[in-house]
């Protein structure tokens, strides 16, 4: 979790509270947060990667939990400080486990050698789970690693937001003939997720083509070995928070 500490230090020297959070967000640099915390010792106390790490809702400092505020990147070394929701509920799969038999004729060693969640996602590709989640047997892994958005313009509530040159990461992105489908990995259970880490791909690639972009939710249990597979969408492109689930399912892949 981001240290509660040093973001209280940060909101103080900044007057940060002071804003009218309906009106704006804060702007607030890297190099704001480095000088308020260089009295620090320990990297999770100064660090700007750490402490501007908040994936989930418990991973915000206690004065963005008080206050309802929320951290996105808008560039490289600029953040906002946003009031409203940043976060969509990963909601749990009540539905039957269904059985999935791996269109592969062969087993992969390689496979069960370790334990993370990009081999797990491969494995789910290389069996056709995900071709046959999606219904598109033309999909093929054509997207993975560190990109930067083009310029991008939404709306969080009455806000309007302006990013451009962000560093976004896919796990995997696949393409068909008629779709693209980006997917989020995580190798433990997620309860919640920032949706930046959905959006900014998504507004990202369908600036690119006319295909569909489908922005995807993966994860693996490990203790039942099962693959859960979420999909959302957003119906409003412009909007940050008009995202919605569309379906969930879990699978044991035989």
């Amino acid at each position: 979790m981001a240290n509660s500490i040093s973001w209280a230090k940060i909101f103080k020297d900044h007057r940060i509270l002071d804003q009218d959070f309906n009106k704006d967000p804060f702007l607030l640099s890297a190099r704001q947060i480095k000088i308020s915390c260089q009295n620090f010792k320990e990297t999770g106390e100064k660090e700007v990667r750490v402490l501007c790490k908040q994936d989930t809702r418990e991973q915000r400092p206690q004065i963005f939990k008080d206050n309802g505020l929320f951290l996105l990147p808008i560039k490289n070394g600029l953040y906002n400080i946003i009031k409203g929701e940043g976060y969509v509920d990963i909601p749990e799969i009540k539905s039957e486990i269904k059985k999935y038999y791996s269109k592969l004729e062969f087993q992969l060693d390689s496979s069960k050698i370790g334990n993370s969640e990009m081999q797990h996602l491969d494995f789910a590709y290389a069996t056709s789970l995900i071709r046959t989640f999606m219904d598109d047997s033309s999909l093929v892994l054509t997207i993975r690693g560190r990109k930067y958005t083009p310029f991008l313009e939404f709306n969080v509530g009455k806000q309007r937001i302006k990013a451009q040159s962000v560093q976004t990461e896919v796990d995997a992105g696949y393409e068909g003939k008629d779709k693209i489908v980006l997917i989020e990995a995580k190798g433990s259970k997620s309860k919640n997720t920032i949706i930046r880490q959905l959006y900014y791909p998504f507004r990202q690639w369908q600036s690119y083509t006319n295909k569909k972009v489908y922005t995807l939710f993966f994860q693996k249990d490990f203790k039942e070995d099962v693959y859960s597979l979420w999909v959302f969408e957003f119906t409003d492109i412009m909007d940050y928070n008009s995202i919605k689930l569309v379906k969930s399912e879990r699978f044991r892949i035989i």
